[in-house]
């Protein structure tokens, strides 16, 4: 049910993109870069917060989640052109600078970024919640922005010395706390509880992709492996070694469900964390288990 939410919004926002007018190519990268089988995980953290926090306004919920979605697709159309990864697949497909080139690519990205806020706002005034709408843009900006955003996580790559904690708390905790805070202002309740559960689960997923960057291999990940050690980045795996970098996560994932707020939906959520968290494990420590 959440994730027909999630994807019946998402599909009203890039149809808006594409509408009448719209350059062809654009309109189909728009698409491509949306739509490829992502998971997701951030905006269905978002509407399982607004859940728990009542959801009195469903539609501006599904909005609010669509739009971190959309900004995470957006990182990852712009994290994979040539001046940063020069990735090449993405969810087992080719990337959006492969398939479309280069500046339809940063187009992409930009697009998507502009078409997230755009959507929280249309849904605000559709839904009634426009109360709510400076208090979710003000969070969700946050996630992506500077000083302590998706942008400057991004950033820090290109800086001679990394401050690892910030790097890593901008380029994925923030748009996981985006999730959470604006999911629960989605619906109406005090976004500040809400903090933890996702700096927690941002912390979780960034070891579990430094261990699938260092683990796995590139049909496993969908995407090219390796990519800390060819750009001399830090990593939880180099820090720690493989079983530091386990127990951490599994840290992590203990305080994200112990961080879950007390509300009506509090134990639906802690049953959520657990079951993403199943899934964070590179397959290669599956099979070694097995």
């Amino acid at each position: 049910m959440t994730l027909s939410r999630i994807e019946l919004a998402l599909e009203a926002a890039v149809g808006a993109a594409e509408g009448k007018g719209c350059p062809p190519e654009l309109a189909k990268a728009l698409r491509y870069a949306v739509f490829s089988g992502g998971a997701r995980v951030r905006p269905r953290l978002c509407v399982a917060v607004a859940a728990a926090c009542g959801d009195d306004r469903p539609g501006f919920a599904d909005a609010t989640a669509a739009s971190v979605e959309l900004l995470h697709c957006a990182s990852l159309v712009h994290d994979d052109m040539p001046c940063f990864d020069n990735a090449s697949l993405r969810r087992a497909k080719p990337t959006v600078h492969v398939m479309f080139g280069e500046p339809v690519a940063m187009l992409v990205g930009d697009g998507l970024i502009v078409l997230a806020f755009e959507t929280i706002a249309r849904a605000a005034v559709r839904c009634g919640a426009t109360e709510r709408l400076a208090r979710v843009i003000k969070i969700v900006a946050r996630g992506v922005g500077a000083p302590n955003g998706l942008v400057a996580g991004q950033a820090w790559e290109s800086e001679p010395v990394i401050d690892v904690d910030r790097y890593h708390e901008a380029k994925t905790g923030a748009l996981f706390v985006a999730a959470t805070m604006a999911g629960a202002a989605a619906a109406g309740a005090d976004p500040t509880p809400w903090r933890a559960l996702g700096a927690h689960l941002g912390a979780a997923y960034q070891i579990a992709d430094d261990l699938l960057d260092a683990l796995s291999s590139s049909e496993d990940a969908g995407k090219p492996v390796g990519q800390d050690r060819a750009h001399d980045r830090p990593s939880a795996v180099h820090a720690l070694g493989v079983d530091g970098a386990l127990a951490r996560l599994r840290a992590q994932i203990e305080a994200a469900v112990a961080a879950v707020p007390d509300c009506a939906g509090a134990e639906d959520l802690r049953d959520l964390v657990r079951l993403q968290a199943a899934r964070l494990a590179p397959k290669s420590l599956a099979r070694t288990a097995a």
